[in-house]
């Protein structure tokens, strides 16, 4: 009995000092830290992460402080607009873009379309600032429907990028030409057009920035015509496996690593990989669309590239 009352108290005292040992040292899960690191680059896709909060890329920041970084973003990388958006589709936005003007074939043409005592379409280019679609839109209308009435107002919140359009419009033969006109708006409030006034509205890689993208599409559904189109071109959602890990490894690793080689800003150009990220997916965009009041044709989106981009339709019922 004398050995054994010490042996007793000398085996409690060493359980419990391994006892505050465990308590004390921290937990660590490897598979908890690859969860984190997974939901860090791909977060909840929610329109916004709070009352009176939005999303800013990966970043939560207040709504009304969301147009003032995305402006400072666009800011920053107009002159830089075509390298930027190489980096972002691999080069080849500008077959996209090429894609998505001839199949909304703009502009009527005098000898296929019936006199209606209108000439001409009226385009309204949203988030449209360096031009790019304005310019194929008009293009087109003359030189593939002999129409020299269709014309393109090019609507966007940065006067940077206004800025750099007009910049590019003088090498074009529409710099002084009615047909071409550059306005400050934003697409959530445009109150400088009126009600069905538009016959074609479109917005091509700018739709993922806007703090609400549901306000902007409501506020296309108003502008359009009876029979009007909606047509937005924008990154989406790779629809392959492999090649979207290759997509995402080149987006996050490669693509703010050149942005800050090639323009000197690695900040704006993470922004832009993650707000894709962001962006809902092909199914979530069309309903959005849907909800709005419009038509959505098939089944709503032609991917590009196998989905690095799509193209989304809606048109307004007559």
């Amino acid at each position: 009995m004398s050995l054994q009352a010490p042996r007793q108290l000398l085996r409690r005292q060493l359980l419990q000092a391994g006892q505050k040992r465990v308590a004390r040292a921290p937990y660590r899960c490897f598979s908890c830290s690859v969860r984190q690191t997974q939901q860090q680059q791909t977060p909840p896709k929610t329109p916004q992460d709070g009352p009176g909060t939005t999303h800013f890329g990966f970043e939560t920041v207040a709504e009304a402080l969301k147009e003032q970084k995305v402006g400072a973003v666009f800011s920053s990388v107009a002159s830089s607009y075509d390298t930027m958006n190489d980096l972002m589709s691999l080069g080849i936005h500008r077959l996209w873009k090429d894609h998505f003007v001839r199949n909304l074939n703009p502009g009527r043409n005098p000898l296929t379309t019936p006199s209606s005592g209108e000439q001409g379409w009226n385009i309204l280019d949203i988030a449209g600032g360096t031009g790019d679609i304005a310019f194929r839109m008009l293009d087109h209308a003359s030189t593939i429907n002999n129409d020299a009435h269709t014309r393109v107002t090019v609507a966007d919140i940065n006067p940077d990028m206004l800025a750099e359009g007009r910049k590019r419009a003088l090498d074009t033969p529409y710099a002084r030409s009615p047909r071409l006109k550059f306005v400050e708006a934003n697409a959530e409030k445009l109150d400088m057009i009126a009600d069905s006034s538009i016959d074609l509205y479109t917005v091509a890689f700018g739709i993922r920035n806007f703090t609400h993208k549901e306000n902007a599409i409501r506020e296309a559904f108003r502008v359009l015509k009876p029979g009007g189109v909606f047509a937005c071109l924008e990154f989406s959602k790779v629809n392959n496996s492999v090649f979207d890990s290759f997509y995402k490894r080149w987006s996050f690793s490669a693509i703010p690593l050149i942005g800050q080689l090639v323009a000197g800003d690695r900040d704006s150009y993470q922004y832009l990989v993650e707000s894709i990220e962001r962006f809902p997916s092909q199914t979530e965009f069309r309903d959005m669309i849907n909800d709005a009041g419009f038509l959505v044709p098939g089944q709503g989106w032609e991917d590009l590239t196998g989905g690095i981009a799509a193209i989304h339709k809606g048109v307004k019922p007559a």
